[in-house]
């Protein structure tokens, strides 16, 4: 049996080039490297934001390799494995992140031990992808709103998210009728609360921004509470008909299941990394084509682009304005993904093509 014969992390502070907010002025990523007895390599990572890099650092240095060295090289092997070892430090989110690190590695040396990509060693089922433009853009100006709204326009997008969530709804009612009125109405206006609202006040902003044309409205409550998200699902269908997406911060498989069963969730949008990689994360998206619900990753366009190649659903990767890694110039290698005219397209790579300078 080949097995994992040493295994590291580091961490990486990559600059944003345009703020999140005034304390979200980097991202943090922890690369990681695995090499196994049979002398393949492989190159993965995990991300966060702002909050927690160090912790899941540490995960990945002790906790994770210790377990994990001379074990299965086989990621859907080792994974559940992994998982019920580390439970005792949580079910998901700083667990899950972390094991996002051994995950990814596993399956690139997987990929280029067959001198493959990911999309063609798990079998590839399109080459073409479709993009949405994003932007963490709440705090922006109206008229730098807009300015980034036609950009996307000019980019090429047929979709694209904006943050509401003010304390005035006012405010957030004119700026989404001036988003929708720079890019028309033919193309896809998506709405991002990230969970600021509760359940009386989501009813009530949903049902008045959604004369702009919403496709759906994202994360309006606290992303843990099933029971609100289940009657605001009963609320908007017998309204305004505007569908719930969500998942960024759920982190299991079997917490993704609760939401779409319990009709809380039309769209469910898992984060590759926060789920805890990639073997999770196609577990998650078969069980959403079944369910016959909709899923659109979160973030990370140059893995989950990849992904939506081998998933059975066609997807909406997500795009945020100047936050690729390519873009930011943290990567080794030319990035892995283009995306141009609203589509996304592979470059040539092997692995998952994500090596972090």
């Amino acid at each position: 049996m080949t097995t994992i014969a040493s295994f590291d992390a580091r961490l990486i502070r990559v600059p944003l080039t345009r703020p999140w907010a005034a304390d979200v002025t980097s991202v943090g990523v922890i690369a990681t490297h695995v090499v196994r007895s049979d002398g393949a390599e492989g190159w993965g990572f995990s991300w966060t934001p702002q909050i927690g890099a160090e912790a899941v650092l540490a995960l990945l240095q002790h906790d994770i390799p210790a377990f994990a060295v001379g074990r299965t090289v086989e990621p859907r092997d080792l994974w559940p494995q992994l998982w019920r070892h580390l439970h005792e430090a949580g079910g998901g989110g700083l667990t899950t992140i972390a094991m996002a690190g051994l995950d990814l590695a596993l399956w690139d040396a997987a990929a280029r031990g067959a001198d493959a990509s990911i999309a063609d060693l798990l079998g590839r089922r399109r080459s073409v992808a479709r993009s949405y433009g994003s932007g963490i853009n709440l705090h922006y100006e109206l008229d730098d709103l807009l300015a980034q709204a036609q950009r996307w326009v000019d980019a090429g997008f047929d979709a694209v998210k904006m943050k509401v969530g003010s304390p005035d709804l006012a405010r957030d009612i004119e700026r989404v009728a001036a988003v929708r009125d720079v890019i028309g109405p033919n193309r896809a206006l998506m709405i991002d609360a990230n969970q600021r609202w509760d359940l009386d006040r989501a009813t009530g902003a949903v049902e008045a921004l959604a004369g702009s044309g919403i496709a759906w409205i994202e994360e309006p409550l606290r992303a843990d509470d099933l029971a609100s998200h289940a009657e605001l699902a009963r609320r908007l269908r017998g309204g305004c008909g505007v569908p719930i997406a969500l998942g960024e911060n759920l982190h299991t498989r079997f917490r993704f299941d609760d939401f779409v069963r319990s009709g809380a969730a039309a769209i469910v949008q898992p984060n590759v990394v926060r789920v805890g990689g990639i073997t999770p994360f196609l577990e998650i998206a078969g069980d959403a084509h079944r369910a016959g619900v909709e899923l659109h990753p979160h973030l990370l366009p140059e893995l989950s682009g990849q992904l939506a190649m081998v998933l059975e659903q066609d997807v909406l990767v997500e795009d945020i304005e100047d936050a690729s890694f390519g873009g930011l110039g943290a990567l080794l290698d030319p990035s892995p993904v283009d995306i141009a005219d609203g589509s996304l397209t592979e470059t040539p790579h092997r692995g998952l093509g994500l090596r972090f300078t």
